[in-house]
């Protein structure tokens, strides 16, 4: 009698446990999305737009973008890389794998951008020695913008 009440006992505590597990692994994803809806909210607030126009800007309804912006539904892959566009951030900014606020700009965007076609049309005719020092340039303001944001991290 007592094995099998030993054992029914342990079947429970599994059961109990497996419950437990189902219900963080729950809590967690609801988090996540609640995280990932903040984030879009603070986003689209910055830029002044409404619920409505963002929802119009990625071609969702506005019901679904107040939905994902509560939490109360997961976002598609699909819709996470349109606002994630939209947005000019990463999608992984938006999921919270990094606080990075910035999107990488593909090769293509930076070819099409006019500060950099004006700094490559400047830059025809320069030295290798003045190339070098237009480089070392870039790469010290670089280090002032990474101080930069650090302090302002730090100070918030």
């Amino acid at each position: 009698m007592s094995i099998l009440f030993s054992c029914y006992y342990r079947n429970l505590c599994f059961s109990v446990l497996e419950t437990c597990y189902y219900i963080i692994a729950s809590i967690e994803k609801a988090v996540k999305f609640m995280d990932t809806g903040k984030r879009i909210v603070s986003l689209r607030e910055k830029r002044g737009w409404s619920q409505r126009e963002l929802a119009k800007r990625v071609d969702l309804n506005a019901s679904v973008m107040n939905r994902i912006e509560s939490g109360e539904r997961p976002i598609k892959d699909v819709e996470l890389d349109k606002i994630a566009t939209i947005l000019d951030v990463s999608t992984d900014y938006l999921l919270g794998r990094t606080d990075k606020d910035t999107r990488e700009k593909t090769t293509e965007e930076i070819y099409e951008d006019p500060d950099f076609q004006y700094a490559m049309r400047s830059a025809q005719g320069l030295s290798e020695e003045s190339k070098q020092k237009v480089f070392d340039f870039i790469e010290m303001m670089k280090e002032v913008e990474k101080a930069r944001n650090n302090k302002r991290k730090n100070t918030k």
